[in-house]
């Protein structure tokens, strides 16, 4: 890890390797795979499932049978997590749930907003390095709270076919419609383009490895997406007085996501900075299952940065505006209207990130990179459309009507303003 010692005007996105040029070699191979799928539909997908995915599909969606089988694969103590994590995630998220308003502002006059549901959307689970059924219920919940009708999920299949068994439980226990074993470029391309056996939807959510992140960019405009998610990161904010343990435990918890997951530590105790680099090489000496990913993810993005006080600490954590905030300091609270750019705040030393990756209930989708200084974390109103309700009458557009023409022909939009004045005619 290594450590520097904060000072205004940094090029903290440099630091940070933020700069990173996008691949071209890699937006083109995506953009072929899209072609091909929006021409030979379902023929496409097989072919690239056998390639990239080493594959060979006899059907593309999961079936009840599929289902039920996994649902008994997975230990029953392990489905009342889920369920219990679930029910958590449904109930933070009923919370945001907004609906259709109106108010009258003048006699004759009705104005409002129109709330709907997106009708169709598709939720990617991704695959490869790990299984992520806490995805599953992150993005499927809010969206079935928002009242979507069609719910369609695809994730990547083993070389077996099969698709493991707790993403398949969590996708039951949290109501998917559709299921179907497709993943990386190809799979945006279904949902975004549609094939013969996959419809079309109108937003694709969900985090994937660069090919997904990729294309997802790509199909923008033609669906809507949730958001480009980079690389996990977590930036810890620790006084003096901090636990150097529990401060790496939590760096690790990024660090094993991803080699270019990005732990940060920042704290006004250079002694403690030093502890937690002690602390963060021990644990990763233990046996963890995925200890070469964290170990390469804490030599090249791992980072301590030393700072003279708390309020310089938080001006340096608005600015990288990190994806998951933790304020291991005494009195949390205090500082939190001094946040201005997080992902998801973490408060206090028995407020892990883990906590908020499976089971709080807030939304574990967030944003990266950055993106926290103008995004927020997946929610039901992710799954909303909002149009606008206007209703004048008679007499309420007569009160009006030679200012709406005033302002047409200010335009030069003669059209408009004889829409209005043709009413009015004798």
């Amino acid at each position: 890890m290594k450590t520097i010692t904060y000072k205004q005007g940094m090029d903290l996105d440099t630091i940070l390797k933020r700069n990173d040029d996008e691949r071209e070699d890699i937006r083109n191979a995506v953009l072929e795979i899209i072609k091909g799928v929006k021409k030979e539909g379902n023929a496409a997908l097989l072919y690239y499932t056998q390639a990239l995915d080493h594959c060979v599909l006899t059907h593309l969606q999961v079936t009840e049978a599929e289902i039920d089988e996994a649902f008994a694969a997975v230990p029953a103590e392990l489905l009342d997590i889920i369920r219990e994590a679930a029910e958590n995630i449904r109930d933070f998220h009923e919370k945001q749930l907004e609906t259709t308003w109106t108010y009258t502002p003048q006699p004759g006059v009705i104005l409002g907003q129109h709330i709907t549901p997106i009708e169709r959307v598709g939720l990617y689970v991704p695959g490869g390095k790990a299984t992520y059924p806490s995805t599953v219920l992150m993005d499927a919940i809010p969206a079935l709270v928002a009242g979507v009708k069609s719910l369609v999920m695809v994730t990547p299949p083993g070389r077996d076919g099969k698709i493991n068994p707790t993403i398949l439980a969590a996708a039951k226990i949290a109501g998917v419609h559709e299921i179907y074993k497709i993943g990386g470029a190809q799979a945006v391309a279904a949902l975004a383009y549609g094939t013969e056996t996959i419809k079309a939807v109108n937003k694709i959510v969900g985090p994937g490895n660069i090919y997904v992140a990729t294309a997802k960019k790509e199909v923008f405009g033609k669906v809507d997406i949730d958001m480009i998610a980079g690389p996990s990161e977590v930036l810890i904010i620790a006084d003096e007085n901090a636990n150097p343990v529990y401060a790496a435990a939590d760096l690790l918890s990024q660090a094993e996501h991803d080699e270019l997951a990005m732990p940060i530590l920042v704290t006004t105790s250079a002694e403690l900075g030093n502890q937690v680099i002690d602390e963060v090489y021990r644990q990763i000496s233990e046996d963890l299952s995925r200890k070469e990913i964290a170990k390469k993810s804490v030599d090249d993005y791992g980072f301590i940065f030393i700072v003279k006080d708390l309020v310089e600490a938080l001006e340096l954590s608005n600015q990288i505006a990190p994806e998951h905030l933790e304020l291991l300091i005494e009195h949390p609270m205090d500082s939190l209207e001094k946040v201005k750019n997080a992902g998801a705040i973490f408060m206090g030393a028995y407020t892990p990130e883990p906590l908020g990756d499976y089971f709080a209930g807030p939304n574990h989708t967030l944003p990266t990179s950055g993106t926290a200084k103008f995004s927020s974390p997946l929610g039901v109103y992710d799954y909303l459309k909002k149009s606008s309700i206007l209703s004048y009458d008679q007499a309420a557009l007569q009160s009006v009507y030679p200012k709406i023409a005033a302002f047409a022909r200010c335009e030069g939009l003669d059209a408009h303003a004889k829409a209005v004045e043709r009413r009015f005619e004798d």
